[in-house]
């Protein structure tokens, strides 16, 4: 979950400032001279800041994740749970084909794990506290492989692109209702550009309306973990992973979640909740490898 939450977190950020610096520059320009829209410098405008801001959240994402998380590299192991991790993850990048990621550990009481980087031969794998207190070496293992095969198969690249597609569409629809906003509802001629009206609108629907088409996003994350799941039984063993799932299951229900948080948990979430989830319910995931799928 935290790969994908804080990839969006990193992108709808960088999209806002690089949308409020092109209106302050004033470089922005999709309004024709007679007052009309020219809808493909608009499109094109849209595509470059959509693109700009997820390729700039992907070379950035090994970066911000270590300080959002407080992850600490282990640059030398000091312990023999940190040299076992390292030798494990260096084994797994090894029959993956990929280089050796950075291995962080970052301090949470939560059993959790991440892979993120903009290379899948420079990429970052970090783990919790909460996970390594509270899962067998057999279960970390099947973790890190789970892990390791979003790198392998490219995830993070694959949802920046998913992404720009998305910015691209969120940052048009927003300069239209801000346009709308400014000349219908504000009544300005525009003959000394667009009103502050129109900029708050702006900024306002683009927040919105990236929330909203982050479903789109965690859509993706969710089948992709089918995938990293049979990835992590092939580097791990089967019964590994599946162990893994299982204990992943049996600390969820013992925990207790806020109600407004449950949509980011890893199994949980009803209704429209369910369309914010980043990984499918644990259960369907436990299936599909029993199932071979």
């Amino acid at each position: 979950m935290k790969r994908i939450f804080l990839f969006v977190l990193t992108n709808l950020a960088v999209v806002a400032v690089i949308s409020v610096t092109l209106r302050l520059l004033g470089v922005d320009r999709w309004v024709t001279e007679t007052g009309g829209i020219d809808f493909g410098a608009l499109l094109v405008m849209s595509a470059v800041i959509g693109f700009a801001g997820s390729i700039i959240s992907l070379l950035m994402s090994k970066w911000s994740a270590k300080r959002m998380v407080g992850a600490q590299v282990i640059e030398h192991p000091s312990d023999p749970t940190e040299r076992w991790l390292v030798e494990t993850v260096r084994r797994q990048a090894d029959a993956a084909g990929i280089g050796m990621p950075e291995v962080a550990i970052y301090d949470a009481p939560d059993v959790n794990a991440f892979a993120t980087g903009w290379n899948r031969n420079a990429a970052l794998v970090a783990v919790s506290t909460g996970l390594l207190h509270n899962m067998s070496r057999d279960e970390t293992e099947a973790v890190l492989a789970h892990e390791i095969s979003h790198v392998a198969n490219g995830d993070m690249v694959t949802l920046a692109l998913i992404q720009g597609v998305v910015n691209t569409f969120v940052i048009f629809l927003s300069k239209l209702f801000g346009y709308f906003v400014d000349r219908v509802l504000l009544k300005n001629d525009g003959r000394d550009g667009p009103g502050i009206g129109a900029f708050v609108a702006e900024i306002a629907a683009q927040l919105v309306l990236g929330v909203l088409a982050s479903t789109i996003v965690m859509w993706f994350s969710r089948q992709r973990e089918f995938r990293a799941d049979a990835g992590g039984a092939s580097l791990a063993g089967r019964e590994k992973m599946i162990a893994a799932l299982e204990r992943l299951k049996m600390n969820h229900e013992q925990a207790t979640l806020p109600e407004q948080m449950s949509a980011f948990g890893i199994s949980g979430g009803k209704g429209f909740a369910k369309l914010f989830m980043t990984h499918p319910p644990l259960d369907e995931r436990i299936e599909a490898l029993r199932s071979g799928r």
